[in-house]
């Protein structure tokens, strides 16, 4: 007994030894059907567009887009005070009070077409934000489609 303890040398080997396990993956097939995959793409891609002839149908009617009369601006100052304070308005370059500029800004806007329905609103950098908003909301009411400019320093 004694002398076949002594012949299992190492513990819990066995006899013809394995080789470890390889962690390592082999890349180089998938690299090759890739690149094999890419060039079937590059060649396929140029046949799949299709050159069919279509005729198209001719657009007539609606409205024109073409306009007569210049935008309108409405520009917008700050003048001393804080938010909801004063503010001198411009419409193009007449002066306009607030008071007077929704019943103005309506009968401009019943005597233009709805392509010319267009106001572009300036406002300096020192208004207040409610105040552009209460002005493009009563620009919004009369009608308008309000377009916001805004002038970089030095512009």
């Amino acid at each position: 007994m004694a002398m076949s303890m002594a012949g299992s040398g190492g513990g819990g080997r066995r006899r013809g030894g394995r080789k470890p396990v390889m962690a390592e993956i082999n890349v180089t097939p998938m690299v090759d059907v890739m690149l094999v995959l890419l060039i079937i793409f590059m060649v396929a891609a140029p046949l799949m567009t299709s050159n069919i002839d279509i005729d198209l149908p001719v657009a007539s009617g609606g409205k024109s887009i073409s306009s007569n009369q210049p935008p309108l601006t409405l520009s917008v100052k700050r003048t001393n005070g804080s938010c909801n304070s004063n503010v001198d308005l411009y419409l193009g370059d007449a002066p306009v009070t607030a008071a007077e500029f929704p019943g103005k800004i309506k009968a401009i806007g019943d005597a233009r077409s709805e392509a010319e329905k267009v106001v572009y609103l300036r406002g300096d950098k020192d208004v207040c934000y409610t105040d552009m908003m209460k002005l493009l909301g009563q620009v919004r009411a009369a009608g308008f489609k309000a377009n916001i400019v805004i002038i970089p320093e030095g512009g």
